[in-house]
């Protein structure tokens, strides 16, 4: 068939079309994509660490393992997804792993914490030994639990979150379906034992399940029925910023180019998803008290800031550390009284499109002086100071090379955890109750921040390290005998 010759309007307006297309293809887009820039070197099939057909998803922490929704690289993370059928009862059967803490947390399809259930309030099996409590033996052989799954349940947003529960205890954790079908819990073990390997020196829970016949299914056989190979359904912003959104709020009319970073920092307490993009509109408000981040654990509360190169290439921290308990060299006794709280890190991150993490230190890895004061330096590792070495006495932590990892090379993120506080502790982030009274709730122990460049940071702060300190003497007796040989000199 033949078709019929266009008009001349139509081949007209056709060709401006074209043309049109072409000069915006062609158009230098004004905030280009900057990162992120991947490690070549983990582009290799198969994602390394201990995994099982229950807990199929992981492991998660910082590179080489799975890296999203901003980890602590002290921890690592394992998801579970399946679907218990209709009266069917599931139980996890597990030891507590030789670290400073282990949890359940199950999510919603936003990654938003329905429930959790902490190592220290689970009740071991008779004749066992719970090691996350309070003057409990840490080493003990016999370490064993069982915890119950149900289906169901809602976050209870009314209960206070992150604070130490003295007494407490409790066996159950409620997994709801999401969209009818999917249950989602995800195990954390934080700060494993040195020499304990990922898992803390055990093996990872079994699950247990008992169907509605009475018929008992384990290990392999459970996962088969709980179909634990499904597919993870989440919503778009579940792990991170929709990237879209992201770039709205990073280029915003009127906002400089360093954006969201002021100077001096400012750090903004963890509310919820509206007062998180608050941080990048400026909007305030009465803003819900709830871990609303992206896969949080309800037993943590988050207070972080932005940085920016811009200002100057080292950022510097100084700050006031909180007491917590000593577990990574295999501490044989657990203490948790005499402490302000159970778990500090503070982390550099990528931007909140790209929640990945670079690296964080913790609590047992910080060097501090005798009064617990910090000094951490922020930079590139190509800025880096010649003294920011935890010999010197001053910790480092690296700003990506590619910033944010996606749009601004230059924004740095950092951010701070405070894990069951001990409800007496005035300056844990549990107890800030709005925006704005961070630093009047936090005092010493939210750090405060300065940028340089890196000549200045090493005049600043000189190395302190024993052999530094011994040199010193050494040229000081050195200098003193040359000076009284020479005025002796005939």
């Amino acid at each position: 068939m033949k078709l019929p010759t266009p008009r001349l309007p139509a081949l007209i307006a056709a060709t401006m079309l074209i043309a049109s297309t072409a000069s915006l293809v062609q158009a230098a887009d004004p905030i280009p994509m900057s990162g992120p820039q991947y490690d070549q070197n983990l582009n290799k099939p198969g994602i390394p660490g201990a995994r099982t057909c229950f807990w199929a998803t992981g492991p998660y922490s910082g590179n080489p393992y799975l890296n999203v929704a901003w980890p602590d690289t002290n921890t690592i993370y394992w998801g579970a997804k399946f679907t218990m059928p209709e009266g069917s009862k599931l139980s996890l059967e597990g030891q507590f792993a030789h670290a400073r803490y282990t949890s359940y947390t199950s999510y919603d399809d936003r990654g938003q914490p329905v429930e959790s259930l902490a190592d220290y309030l689970i009740t071991p099996l008779p004749g066992h030994t719970n090691p996350a409590r309070d003057g409990a033996d840490r080493n003990a052989v016999k370490r064993s639990y069982s915890v119950d799954v149900v289906a169901g349940g809602q976050r209870d947003t009314s209960r206070l979150e992150g604070f130490f529960n003295e007494g407490a205890t409790g066996k159950v954790i409620a997994a709801p379906k999401n969209n009818g079908t999917q249950q989602v819990i995800v195990l954390r073990i934080y700060t494993p034992d040195k020499g304990q390997g990922i898992t803390g020196g055990v093996p990872l829970p079994v699950p247990v399940l008992t169907l509605a016949d009475g018929k008992v299914v384990r290990g392999t056989a459970a996962c088969q029925v709980l179909n634990s190979s499904q597919q993870l359904q989440v919503q778009p912003d579940a792990f991170g910023m929709p990237i879209s959104r992201y770039r709205e709020l990073l280029t915003l009319p009127g906002k400089p180019d360093t954006h969201p970073a002021t100077r001096p920092s400012t750090w903004y307490a963890q509310f919820d998803r509206k007062q998180f993009e608050g941080i990048f509109t400026g909007e305030v408000g009465n803003f819900e008290r709830k871990s609303e981040g992206f896969y949080p654990t309800v037993d943590n509360q988050y207070i972080r800031t932005f940085i920016n190169r811009k200002f100057g290439p080292v950022y510097v921290l100084r700050g006031q550390l909180p007491r917590t308990p000593h577990t990574m060299g295999g501490d044989p006794v657990m203490n948790t009284r005499d402490v302000d709280m159970q778990y500090w890190s503070i982390c550099s991150q990528h931007g909140a499109a790209n929640t990945t993490v670079v690296k964080c230190l913790n609590d047992e890895e910080v060097i501090t002086s005798k009064d617990r004061s910090y000094v951490i330096a922020f930079s590139r590792v190509s800025d880096r100071p010649r003294t920011a070495y935890p010999e010197c006495g001053i910790n480092w932590l690296p700003i990506p090379d590619d910033g944010d990892g996606m749009f601004d090379p230059d924004q740095g993120n950092m951010m701070i955890r405070n894990m069951l506080a001990r409800p007496d502790f005035p300056h844990s982030i549990q107890k800030i109750k709005k925006t704005g009274e961070e630093r009047a709730v936090m005092g010493p122990y939210l750090p405060a921040g300065a940028y340089m460049s890196k000549d200045i940071f090493e005049s600043a702060f000189t190395c302190r390290s024993p052999a530094e300190l011994s040199s010193l003497n050494q040229q000081a007796e050195d200098a003193d005998l040359a000076q009284r040989k020479a005025a002796q000199a005939q």
